[in-house]
């Protein structure tokens, strides 16, 4: 193959790959000033975040009660400086909307949501205290809080996941999503950001768990590995496109346990005190303090 066989080859397949037909919803346009989020500094964010909530178990492990204050100061103050750029750099990120952003106004927004997530990290830490509770209580073979700290996927997906909640309640875009899936990669937890979780929350195992954007969990509740709270085929419109934006995922009342691999799909209620057995699909609500188990 000589040379101009090569460079015809080449430009073919540059044509072929810069093509506005082969790019169509595969192309992000930069715009100037807003590049998409860094995947390398977000982690460093979440680094951050969980070092701020659980200080000695994640990040300086020299951390004590004297120097305490010293290290959550430099670690906030890092993370909303890196959060406040990252936020900036995904207001850049609108579908379809090709308007110009004015970078001084987007800079102060971006600073003041990253300041309000800062003020929000006491609250999630009282939260994820309940989390982990919640799992060393359920859990017979857990020996300490700091166990289950240091080793429980379950509370690494849901620090990811109760920040990058508050992200999302805040409108940040992109970012929430990236933040949580950071957690389904390292643990094989898929929780999305928009979904609602409350207190006292814990996975047993973890691995294979998916909560689907509009989940509503309420208080005390427990699954096990493999759980699915998913949705059935939702409805499109009249072009054919699924309509999004409809609550199609379940609602789990206070006190539910979900045991392995069972599938709840659909806007269903699973009333408080259900019990739903392993192996199992429900389609249907679950009336307070019922049972359903797979019959042999």
């Amino acid at each position: 193959m000589t040379n101009a066989d090569l460079n015809r080859i080449l430009t073919r397949t540059v044509d072929e790959l810069s093509a506005p037909q082969s790019l169509k919803g595969l192309f992000h346009q930069h715009r100037e000033g807003f590049p998409l989020p860094s995947g390398r500094v977000l982690e460093e964010i979440v680094s951050l975040s969980r070092s701020i909530i659980f200080p000695g178990y994640f990040g300086r492990s020299t951390v004590n009660t004297r120097t305490i204050r010293y290290h959550i100061g430099v670690d906030v103050e890092r993370l909303v400086q890196l959060l406040a750029q990252q936020i900036m750099a995904a207001m850049g990120f609108a579908e379809g909307d090709d308007s110009p952003l004015d970078a001084v106004s987007c800079a102060r927004r971006a600073e003041a949501t990253a300041m309000e997530l800062a003020a929000r990290l006491p609250q999630i830490r009282q939260t994820l205290a309940t989390d982990v509770e919640a799992a060393y209580n359920g859990d017979p073979a857990a020996t300490s809080f700091g166990e289950v700290i240091s080793c429980y996927p379950v509370i690494k997906a849901l620090a990811n996941y109760r920040v990058a909640h508050e992200l999302h309640t805040l409108g940040v875009p992109l970012i929430p999503r990236m933040i949580t899936e950071m957690a389904h990669s390292e643990t094989g937890i898929d929780i999305h950001p928009a979904a609602r979780i409350g207190h006292h929350f814990t996975i047993d195992h973890g691995t294979g768990v998916v909560i689907g954007a509009t989940c509503i969990i309420g208080n005390n509740v427990k699954l096990y590995q493999g759980v699915t709270l998913g949705a059935k085929s939702f409805p499109l419109d009249a072009d054919g496109n699924p309509i999004k934006g409809i609550p199609r995922h379940p609602i789990l009342e206070d006190d539910v346990i979900v045991y392995s691999n069972a599938t709840i799909l659909g806007r269903v209620t699973i009333g408080r005190g259900c019990v739903v057995g392993a192996n199992i699909w429900v389609t249907e609500d679950m009336e307070p303090n019922t049972r359903k188990y797979k019959k042999e």
